[in-house]
């Protein structure tokens, strides 16, 4: 006789929809780039480059144009949350099981946003911090690298930053934060009337505006405290569209209410029931000279 180890939780439309949409709520990535549709699997993309426009004079000949191509390869990455519950959970009746599903969404997908980030910014597992060799592509990788001396306005190394962005004929208009950092510019008040000198700028992944900067704050940015070997990180300013992700696999919930699918022990004799949400992105950059990393000369933890 077969046994009943999984029983799938249908996501309503109204649920599963907003849950997609409250990924840029935890990730600088997704607040600070558009994501894309993307098909499971590794994928790729090209932009053409075919310079500027040829001026002929009268009677001249005209030219052909070189077309330069680049390709942006994207890989897919899974990443899982587990949470358990006790068994009244199952017993819930149906007019209550959205409510259920909405508490396991709070819980999971706040998680599953940042990983976004640990992958994209600096290719982690986030649930050990260490580095997973197949994510080869990430931000941290970018060689424009500006180290903030302790005694700097936070604006110093920001410029600087612009600078070398610039220098590679990108647009700096995106800034990816990590607290510490985005305290500093918080902090900096005007010496005569001691108004706030950047008024728009939040603290949270919110896009505000940072002295004409898209601005995002996030701890997954330094990711103190969660990677294995610490990334000296403050802050990533570049243009960010260079960063191509999407969704490769919905989101996938399932109720499992029986065995022991994370180590934590026999489900029926704890009186648990276990709730795994799934994602699978998928992501690609385009040129990380597009990118500018602001470093810390010490830790930052």
């Amino acid at each position: 006789m077969a046994t009943f180890t999984t029983q799938q939780l249908e996501l309503p439309d109204e649920i599963l929809q907003p849950w997609l949409g409250k990924v840029k709520y935890g990730s600088v990535i997704a607040a600070l780039s558009n994501s894309m549709p993307m098909l499971f699997g590794k994928g790729h993309s090209m932009t053409f480059d075919i310079g500027e426009a040829e001026y002929v004079g009268e009677g001249v000949n005209k030219s052909g144009s070189t077309i330069t191509p680049k390709i942006v390869r994207t890989a897919p990455f899974k990443f899982q949350k587990t949470v358990r519950w006790t068994d009244e959970v199952q017993w819930a009746d149906e007019d209550t099981k959205v409510d259920v599903i909405r508490q396991v969404l709070d819980l999971i997908q706040p998680a599953l946003s940042r990983a976004l980030d640990y992958g994209i910014i600096h290719g982690i597992n986030p649930s050990t911090g260490a580095t997973v060799s197949a994510m080869t592509q990430k931000l941290t990788a970018a060689t424009n690298i500006v180290v903030k001396a302790g005694t700097d306005k936070p604006y110093v190394p920001m410029d600087a930053a612009d600078a070398l962005v610039l220098a590679s004929r990108f647009v700096p208009s995106e800034f990816a934060l990590d607290p510490s950092l985005a305290a500093q510019f918080a902090a900096q008040r005007a010496i005569q009337t001691e108004q706030r000198l950047y008024p728009d700028f939040q603290l949270s992944t919110t896009v505000s505006n940072l002295d004409g900067h898209r601005a995002s704050v996030s701890n997954t940015v330094g990711a103190t405290g969660v990677a294995a070997a610490d990334s000296l990180l403050l802050g990533i300013i570049g243009q960010f569209n260079a960063v191509q992700w999407g969704i490769q696999r919905a989101i996938g919930i399932s109720m499992i209410p029986y065995g022991d699918p994370d180590g934590g022990g026999d489900l029926k004799r704890n009186n648990q029931v276990a709730f795994r949400a799934e994602v699978v992105y998928g992501w690609g950059i385009a040129d990380l000279d597009a990118f500018a990393l602001i470093k810390s000369p010490t830790p930052v933890g």
